[in-house]
């Protein structure tokens, strides 16, 4: 898929693997590394989010450097997957048990770690880096609003994707609403989020949501053929990545502000929300191993 970069060893992570490239300035970053060999849930755990900003830290310090030293050139990020989901979204066993004990403090700063992900692939880490997602497996949730942060989407075709927060009476609340706009009309954004409904691959390249679709095994071609297209024209994308932030600009001020409601909204759930949570949360366990899937129980 890709190489690794002599210069610059990529970090390991509990929970990524990462691959650079340094011909063509990639960096692949590929979550749930961990359940190739330990059974889990292939969602937004503690760990994984941890891991993402400390790799996005040091991928952006790295940059900055290399420009500081006259270093140029466009570089490029790729969110993928190494299991056969891309992301089925937020930690909903740490939901049930935070929102339980009713504990604020312990769910804002999970959504607002993860606020700070999405919105650091969406600026492009402050370095003009280009993101891609590669969705090769289901997005859902806040796994669709990773896959939406990045600028561009790649996804195969026959993939589930949607935001399902509805199922439980909540809403996506870490950037759905703000990278829908982007893309689609805001009426159309509210009735998506509101509706809870899964859609293909098919279905949201035909209204504009994902970027480029390609048959079944064919999305890391894609990808290169993306960020060699990109390559061709380095200060004219580059260029566009500003006039955008420009014109429909997203502050981290913004998407704060909304994981607020969503965690207010969150705190208000009563037993039959949590019991939905809790049943997703074992048919998760169940995809990807069934090690602690009998550990969560319903009331």
């Amino acid at each position: 898929m890709s190489t690794p970069n002599p210069r610059f060893p990529a970090t390991r992570y509990a929970t990524l693997r990462v691959v650079e490239n340094s011909e063509t300035a990639t960096h692949w970053c590929h979550m749930h590394a961990d359940l190739a060999a330990t059974p889990g849930r292939a969602c937004f755990k503690p760990q994984l989010i941890n891991d993402i900003l400390k790799f996005q830290r040091n991928l952006s310090d790295r940059l900055r450097r290399a420009q500081h030293d006259g270093q140029q050139g466009l570089q490029h990020v790729v969110l993928a997957s190494d299991c056969d989901a891309f992301n089925l979204g937020g930690d909903l066993e740490y939901f049930c048990d935070a929102i339980r004990r009713q504990d604020r403090p312990a769910l804002l700063a999970y959504a607002r770690e993860c606020v700070n992900g999405v919105h650091a692939f969406h600026s492009g880490m402050d370095v003009g880096v280009h993101s891609i997602a590669l969705v090769q497996g289901d997005a859902l949730g806040g796994g669709f609003e990773a896959a939406l942060s990045c600028h561009t989407i790649v996804a195969e075709e026959g993939v589930s994707m949607g935001l399902p927060e509805v199922l439980f009476d909540l809403f996506p609340g870490m950037g759905a609403y703000s990278f829908l706009c982007k893309r689609i009309p805001p009426h159309q954004a509210e009735r998506l989020m509101l509706a809870g409904d899964l859609y293909s691959s098919e279905q949201l390249h035909a209204m504009g949501l994902v970027d480029v679709l390609v048959p079944r095994g064919q999305g890391v071609q894609a990808v290169e053929q993306v960020i060699r297209d990109n390559r061709r024209i380095p200060h004219a994308r580059a260029a566009m990545h500003r006039v955008r932030a420009m014109a429909q600009p997203i502050t981290l001020d913004e998407m704060q502000a909304i994981t607020d409601v969503w965690v207010d909204t969150a705190l208000q759930l009563g037993s039959k929300s949590l019991r939905t949570m809790e049943r997703l949360v074992r048919a998760q366990y169940r995809r990807h191993g069934e090690g602690d899937a009998e550990r969560v129980q319903l009331p």
